[in-house]
């Protein structure tokens, strides 16, 4: 067994989408390589209705997958094949864009205002990429959650773990996608495939992961007895870990616990030519794309409802 060392960490970027809706990158409009599968992610959590009712009104996406977690509030969504829902606290959404759709999600906070979710986009392979576009929600109580003896507890939304299988299902990158909560003062040692990217982001408490021999924090700079110094720091809210190759990730949990997403999936390793919501192979793809989107072609006549 290996325990995969932290290839990069780093602190999710403030950042203004759809229609004014403030929120925190994680990482996005980047290298591809970074996390190959994955191309994106947005942690959307606010308590200032103001600053996220306006929402993402309809916009398009190609050639991609986008998975919404919603942890506090609901998403209002609808688009372009009739579809029309909202997800609540604790539902799952995965979208298969495929050959293109059009849609729109409109977030709302609970009674105290609180809104909070997560949006991760996971790139499809070039043979998917113009795919029938499909579907898949999933309310909380149908996901699966397991507690080991130390207290740490793991929702299960895409994959296998423990013994116990997520509800989502034929997915292109084949990821493997948790909600993890390790108790504190507790060290977890998570198996994780050898062959998938993969990442931690960390959404509550603090911790640090662990290669074979230390441990690794966040690079802060801090005034000590008058002096500035650069300290490893623990690892807490909004920060992204990155890991190197390995089967297993090792984490100690802080004074407050640790909670955070595992994410991992099949690299595909092809060309990417990106903008905005559209995710090709090629720049001529991506141009023949907004072509369409402007034409008004971008909905295949086998996707129209």
């Amino acid at each position: 067994m290996s325990i995969r060392p932290v290839k990069q960490i780093s602190q999710a970027q403030p950042t203004i989408e759809g229609a004014g809706v403030r929120l925190d990158r994680a990482f996005g409009f980047g290298d591809p390589k970074l996390a190959d599968p994955f191309l994106l992610l947005d942690d959307f959590r606010n308590d200032r209705p103001e600053d996220y009712q306006a929402g993402f009104p309809w916009h398009p996406h190609r050639g991609i997958e986008t998975i919404t977690y919603v942890l506090a509030g609901s998403v209002d969504h609808a688009d372009s094949l009739g579809n029309a829902g909202s997800l609540g606290a604790g539902d799952v959404q995965w979208m298969t864009a495929g050959s293109g759709i059009l849609h729109q999600e409109m977030p709302h906070g609970d009674r105290q205002g609180r809104m909070h979710g997560f949006q991760l986009w996971a790139n499809l392979p070039s043979s998917e990429k113009m795919a029938t576009p499909r579907y898949q929600d999933v309310k909380a109580g149908d996901i699966p959650e397991v507690i080991d003896d130390d207290g740490t507890r793991v929702r299960i939304v895409v994959g296998e773990f423990w013994g116990k299988r997520g509800p989502v299902d034929g997915i292109a990158a084949d990821p493997q996608y948790l909600d993890v909560w390790v108790p504190p003062g507790r060290r977890k040692i998570l198996p994780v495939d050898t062959y998938r990217s993969a990442f931690a982001y960390i959404f509550e408490g603090s911790g640090t992961f662990r290669d074979a021999s230390r441990p690794f924090g966040v690079l802060v700079e801090k005034e000590v007895a008058g002096e500035e110094l650069h300290l490893r720091d623990m690892s807490g809210d909004r920060t992204l870990v990155v890991f190197d190759t390995g089967d297993e990730v090792v984490v100690q949990a802080g004074e407050q616990g640790i909670r955070f997403l595992l994410v991992s999936g099949k690299p595909i390793q092809e060309p990417v030519a990106w903008h905005g919501p559209i995710v090709m192979n090629t720049r001529q793809e991506l141009m023949q794309a907004f072509n369409e989107l402007n034409a008004g072609t971008f909905i295949r006549e086998g996707a129209k409802s």
